[in-house]
């Protein structure tokens, strides 16, 4: 399989591991209208590359992923169209993680926020330096989690916590975030390169087949919960996104103040 197409990842082999890397360091990895759309086809291509057999991914820099980019956002609400594409594009980014047969390690490097959350949650095992946030926001910009974050969060902490942590965008920190169930590991910086090799590499030394069938049982029941919320959780992201209360989100971030929200 040919990644060189691809710009906002940097893909790159190491004997049979697929080394994924989020590459926007500038601005924290976080996701612009091209990286969207580039990791709604990254792990169909992933799954299909006949000369890798586990996955990591990565951010550059010092954040896993800031999220959401804040132009894109606004983009996404002044151009209905765009946002259509986006929501396909979010139903791809989650089914083909549960579709890859891959076992998926996410080697979180710095703060997971929003997306960055999701798609950790929807890797198969989870190491995170000890410095590492979690959370997903979208209620405090006036959007839901509609793109995985409202699946995923309640089958790891439960309906009750997970709520909270929607409802608020509270940040959950790494060793915390261990405690609850959320994540497998949380390390030191200095350790986690090697604590995801040695982890890699055992997997390695395992029966291929017998990894991707577990993987493929296990994650049945997260394919069925995500056909039957995501359409439901992007439209009404969708209808969040042409609110007054994201569009002044949007303006106190960018003018560095308090939201002032009212409720429409």
């Amino acid at each position: 399989m040919d990644f060189s197409h691809y710009t906002f990842f940097k893909v790159e082999r190491a004997g049979k591991v697929l080394n994924i890397t989020l590459n926007n360091p500038e601005k924290l990895n976080a996701f612009s209208e091209a990286g969207h759309r580039e990791m709604s086809r990254l792990f169909t291509d992933a799954a299909e590359d006949d000369d890798s057999e586990i996955i990591v991914i990565t951010g550059a820099g010092r954040a896993f992923t800031a999220g959401g980019d804040l132009e894109y956002m606004q983009k996404l609400r002044d151009e209905p169209k765009l946002m259509h594409r986006t929501i396909r594009e979010a139903k791809r980014i989650a089914f083909s993680l549960l579709d890859c047969d891959k076992p998926i390690i996410c080697k979180v490097n710095g703060d997971a926020i929003g997306l960055g959350t999701t798609l950790a949650l929807f890797s198969d095992v989870v190491f995170a330096v000890d410095t590492a946030r979690f959370g997903d926001p979208h209620n405090n910009v006036g959007l839901i989690a509609g793109d995985g974050g409202g699946l995923m969060l309640p089958q790891f902490i439960g309906y009750a916590r997970a709520k909270h942590y929607m409802f608020t965008g509270d940040l959950i920190k790494a060793p915390d975030a261990v405690q609850m169930g959320l994540i497998h590991a949380s390390l030191p910086a200095d350790q986690l390169d090697a604590a995801v090799d040695a982890y890699v590499q055992r997997l390695l030394k395992m029966p291929v087949q017998s990894l991707r069938w577990t993987k493929a049982t296990v994650n049945i029941g997260l394919r069925q919960l995500a056909h039957s919320m995501m359409d439901a959780g992007m439209a009404y992201e969708m209808i969040a996104g042409q609110t007054k209360d994201h569009q002044e989100a949007i303006n106190a971030f960018r003018e560095k103040r308090k939201p002032r929200f009212t409720h429409e």
